[in-house]
This record gives structure tokens, sequence and C-alpha cells, in this order.
């Protein structure tokens, strides 16, 4: 489990063994079944939860009862209510479980002595930020300028296992589309 954090951290920092074990003591191994929250909208967000195996799902629903799918986060990756998390504030998203998922949860407080304790994993994780802005601005520009097709072809492209992963109707959820409309664009 720790090997896969490891091999994260390492994409982007080289640590030794002995910086590893220091990182490595500020994380808490959590388990979570297929369909348990890992966050629910109103809860205190305490924990950022790298992802060591299994896929999740952020999202918020509206007045309605629609819900609306912002993000998934899978193997390797990185899932919290980031707003939430850093402003030590209540969630405005759920975060759900669609597989057994593992993860390495780690506090607000222990980021920062970690970081204060290791400039690498500073460097880190400010990597890590900005990647995860980059991304949310091009989905945003993605959903705001492309149409339907483009937006299924972006995410088909760029997250191809994602889409095996997910059912239908939650990848129309995350592209703004029906479950209909996203057939027609499916490959048959």
């Amino acid at each position: 489990m720790s090997q896969v954090l490891r091999q994260q951290i390492e994409s982007i920092v080289a640590v030794t063994d002995e910086e590893f074990e220091l990182v490595l003591s500020y994380f808490t191994p959590k388990d979570f079944r297929k369909h348990q929250f890992i966050i629910q909208e109103g809860d205190l967000v305490s924990k950022n939860y790298f992802i060591v195996q299994g896929l999740t799902k952020s999202f918020y629903t509206d007045e309605t009862g629609r819900e609306h799918i912002v993000q998934f986060a899978m193997d390797n990756g990185w899932t919290t209510d980031v707003q939430a998390f850093y402003g030590q504030m209540k969630s405005t998203l759920n975060i759900y479980c669609l597989e057994n998922t593992q993860t390495l949860a780690i506090s607000y407080e222990n980021i920062e002595k970690l970081c204060a304790q290791l400039d690498k994993m500073q460097y880190y994780f400010r990597k890590k930020a900005t990647e995860e802005n980059t991304q949310l601005q091009r989905r945003i520009q993605c959903l705001i300028s492309n149409n339907a097709t483009n937006r299924y072809h972006d995410l088909a492209t760029n997250y191809p296992e994602l889409i095996q992963r997910v059912p239908k109707k939650m990848i129309a959820s995350y592209l703004g589309v029906s479950r209909e409309t996203l057939s027609r664009l499916m490959p048959q």
C-alpha cells in the first residue's frame, strides 16, 4: 500500500527511505466499502485521501434532486472537498465510493507539519495542487466551450479507463448530458 504512495511522490520528487518513513508516519490507512461515503455534504472536512486502489465520485445534489458529478478519483489519485479541507469548513460535496477503496488519509495539520519538516513535501504538494488546478481549468473550459461530442471524446481520450469503470449514467452526469445523448455519442 505504501509503495503506491512512494511511487506517486517520486514521480515528482525523490525521497530517501528515511524521508519516506517520515512521510508515511503522517498518514493513516483507511479502507472504504463500495457504496460508502468518504465525505458527506455538511461534514467538517479534516482529511485529504490518497487513493491507493479504488474509485470515487465527488458530487452535489441540486434543489431539484438532480446529481451533478464534479470529479472522479481513482487509483493513484487524491480526493477531498478541496474548498472545505483547506478552508477548514463544512463540505458542500459528497464523496462516494464506486468500488472498494483503499486510501491513505492525511489531515490538514499533518500536511502543515510534514511540509515544515521536509521541504521536498512542500514542493510535492505544490506541484500536485498545480496539476489539479490545471485539470480543473481544462475541465471548466471544456464544459463551457465544447459541445457534448467533444466533451465525450476529450474524456475518452484522456481517461479511457474511467469509461470502462463507471456506469454510463454517471459519465452522462459528469459531462452534463442526458443518458440518451451519451448513448448517441458512444461508439457502438
